[in-house]
């Protein structure tokens, strides 16, 4: 589970380096790139399942609410990055995710425990770190689009909590937003709408790879975590987007960045850190 959670917060800090190197960069426009994204991912995911399909398919995997949060976290989120510094956004974003997420596990009895909400606060605190010099006063608009962000995911997440088949819940995930992915496009053409060869390869990479195969893996590891592990292991998404941005985008290494990835990592160490339990006929030895 170690290795497939990893792999899904890789992808999700890759959605976030693409969406800034396609919208920054003025290769895209915002609403183009959501509906670009959204229908490469469902034509991947479609493809998968169709190699997959059994007889008693007939696709009901998925659900409505799920796209719904789907298409909406896609599109608030494409939005606000072009109206808020990084460092609010991330803050904005993540703070409502794991609001979102732990109400939702509390409603539910999930109940974490003293040693979860110290990780969470030194998790929480390492991201004010990491973002720290970056912050400014966020615009209205902008904060609330992050914010409606956050909350989509999050509970785009918790409804994938019980999901049996990850890959085919994905997929119908992504079929059902496809009318959503339609009036993004269409709204795209009827404004001012901004493609270019570039900006559409990212959106098709953010779609196809990043979110249509990550959100696949997410749906898979959720059940095992629960939804406070689940908001709380998010938290290294910040840390690994920074990273990425040293890495790939040639962004300077601060110290801020290293001292609260550092407290980040501590923090998810203690919050997700599990004794392992003897077998009863060896602890008896």
């Amino acid at each position: 589970m170690f290795a497939q959670t990893s792999a899904t917060m890789i992808a999700f800090a890759a959605n976030s380096l693409l969406c800034r190197a396609a919208l920054r960069g003025g290769a895209i426009d915002a609403v183009s790139f959501t509906a670009i994204r959204l229908a490469s991912g469902t034509v991947v995911l479609v493809a998968i399942t169709q190699l997959q399909r059994g007889p008693d398919d007939a696709g009901r995997d998925g659900s409505w609410r799920a796209a719904i949060a789907l298409g909406l976290d896609a599109l608030a989120f494409s939005l606000a990055y072009l109206r808020l510094g990084a460092g609010a956004g991330a803050l904005l974003r993540f703070g409502a995710v794991q609001l979102t997420m732990i109400a939702g596990g509390l409603l539910g009895g999930d109940r974490p425990s003293l040693r979860q909400w110290a990780g969470l606060a030194a998790a929480a605190a390492g991201m004010v770190v990491i973002n720290l010099p970056s912050l400014d006063a966020p615009a209205p608009g902008g904060a609330a689009l992050m914010i409606g962000a956050g909350v989509a995911w999050g509970l785009y997440s918790l409804y994938g909590r019980g999901a049996r088949r990850p890959i085919r819940a994905t997929a119908g995930n992504f079929v059902r937003c496809l009318p959503l992915t339609a009036g993004f496009a269409a709204i795209a053409v009827a404004t001012t709408a901004q493609v270019t060869a570039r900006g559409a390869v990212l959106a098709a990479v953010s779609g196809a790879i990043t979110s249509g195969l990550g959100y696949c893996v997410w749906y898979a590891v959720l059940p095992s975590l629960g939804a406070a592990r689940a908001a709380i292991v998010q938290l290294s998404v910040p840390a690994i987007a920074s990273l990425g941005g040293i890495v790939l985008l040639d962004e300077p290494l601060r110290r801020h960045v290293a001292i609260g990835g550092a407290i980040i990592l501590g923090g998810l160490g203690l919050a997700l850190w599990q004794r392992r339990r003897l077998p009863v006929a060896a602890a008896a030895r």
